[in-house]
């Protein structure tokens, strides 16, 4: 990997949480384009919290882009969306997998270019960016951003090709890994999703306009019609309302993320043609006939566990309570003082209501068990509010492998489920019993959407690891 890129590679946060790369959204033929697109951002926050960022293009070709640091509302105001004029935009939210956190690695990614002005914004991460990235180096290219994605640009200014339409097919011939992609090229728009589909992208319509975006629910915010999903290793050229189907990406299994279905996606979204609440939901209902428990009520780690928990209450019969409140408020930048001890970032994201706990024998289900520090922290507060049992569920397999395609996870050695047997979680994190949901019953439940890339939960990875076969190693996350 190239020293700008590795030099750079992020490190996990101090909680128990995963994070998907980034969300991202596109609309061509709407005079309000600017502002659909930052209603479109905003529904697509749970993917990216760290920067916000447009690009519009005019009628005359004429691009405008603004980009800032932290939720959509802080980067953006009225003033600001009136001065992002054009019918045709594209928007991101980032969190980052590639690149440290700053304004500088913001998308989208804005440059001149000999065919006019070309913007880009990727989700995913490229698993031969660092190959990529020295080949262009030493041919004289220089590196603007610390993102993966910046290389795309690279191929595209530097093709060979004649045309826009080639000069993007000889880019993403080149590219491996895991990438949804929309691109602007003067006032055309390029849309790519990698032949494995990893990420989820689906088409949409609002009138005569033209809407991409990485999950229907920012269709549903500006009441845009779900046409379909873009298909694996599609490319699509969009112009004044027009689809047209370029040449496909060379083809591969497909393998989308499952883990998008258990806690990425939000549970009003469709991905793949699957309610992400139902899958969740029988997520939760098989979870209960593995591990059931002798209990007095059930109750989700929120928000992402909420339709698992109700599942587990509906074929268990346990009563589904409201018993840890999130606080929805703890800003981005929040600081905990060092004083207050390891816990204190748990009690300010998650407070019990006594009242539901006190005497009772509990089961707490939460979607995934990374790290184990946050689940460790809720079980010290659910004991305080006087929990007599804590039957702890998990809606999915234990984790064992890093994820190379488009997650910031630990390594492997940070792994809780890599590192220790079930039994030695459970008394990690001092509950009397402890059940993970079982890959096949996982699988069981959405086979017909599947097959899915499962890499995660077993180490068995469906696209090539260029970069690590080539010994640049993430860090020290070799599979």
């Amino acid at each position: 990997m190239s020293a700008h890129l590795r030099r750079t590679l992020p490190t996990w946060r101090d909680d128990d949480r995963l994070r998907d790369e980034c969300g991202i959204f596109a609309i061509s033929g709407n005079d309000r384009a600017a502002e659909l697109t930052f209603l479109g951002l905003y529904s697509l926050q749970h993917r990216g919290q760290e920067s916000a960022g447009i690009v519009t293009i005019d009628s005359e070709g004429t691009a405008r882009s603004h980009k800032g640091m932290g939720h959509v509302s802080e980067a953006f105001d009225d003033a600001i969306l009136a001065d992002l004029s054009g019918d045709l935009a594209i928007g991101h939210v980032r969190y980052s997998t590639a690149g440290s956190s700053s304004l500088r690695n913001a998308q989208p990614v804005l440059v001149n270019y000999r065919h006019g002005s070309m913007a880009l914004a990727h989700n995913g991460t490229l698993t031969n960016a660092g190959e990529l990235s020295d080949r262009l180096t030493n041919e004289g290219a220089i590196f603007q951003t610390e993102s993966d994605s910046e290389v795309v640009i690279h191929l595209i200014a530097r093709s060979r090709r004649d045309v826009p339409d080639h000069q993007v097919d000889d880019a993403f011939s080149q590219i491996a890994g895991a990438f949804s992609l929309i691109l602007t090229v003067g006032r055309t728009l390029y849309v790519a999703r990698d032949a494995r589909g990893f990420r989820p992208l689906v088409l949409g319509r609002l009138g005569d306009a033209v809407v991409v975006a990485s999950e229907t629910c920012a269709l549903d915010i500006i009441g845009a019609e779900y046409v379909r999903d873009v298909q694996p290793g599609e490319v699509l050229r969009i112009e004044d309302g027009v689809i047209q189907t370029l040449r496909p990406l060379e083809p591969a299994a497909h393998s989308p993320c499952l883990f998008e279905l258990v806690y990425f996606a939000r549970p009003d979204s469709r991905i793949w043609g699957c309610s992400v609440d139902r899958a969740r939901r029988a997520f939760g209902r098989q979870l209960a006939r593995e591990h059931p428990a002798d209990a007095d009520c059930v109750f989700a780690v929120p928000d992402s566990s909420n339709s698992a928990a109700l599942g587990y209450s509906e074929e268990s019969g346990l009563p589904f309570e409201l018993a840890l409140i999130r606080n929805h408020y703890v800003g981005r930048t929040f600081i905990h003082p060092g004083q207050a001890g390891r816990d204190f970032r748990v009690r300010v994201k998650y407070n019990p209501v006594t009242e539901l706990i006190e005497g009772r024998r509990v089961v707490v289900i939460d979607d995934s068990l990374v790290r184990g520090t946050t689940s460790r922290g809720l079980v010290t507060l659910l004991k305080e509010a006087g929990a007599r049992e804590i039957h702890f569920r998990v809606a999915s397999p234990p984790i064992i492998a890093p994820c190379y395609y488009g997650i910031d996870m630990p390594t492997r050695e940070e792994l809780i489920g890599s590192t220790h047997t079930v039994d030695e979680i459970r008394q990690h994190l001092g509950v009397d019993s402890l059940g993970y949901l079982s890959l096949e019953g996982m699988r069981s439940m959405v086979e017909e959407y599947g097959p899915f890339c499962e890499a995660c939960w077993t180490g068995d990875y469906p696209a090539p690891l260029v970069d690590l076969e080539n010994g640049a190693v993430v860090g020290s996350r070799a599979p």
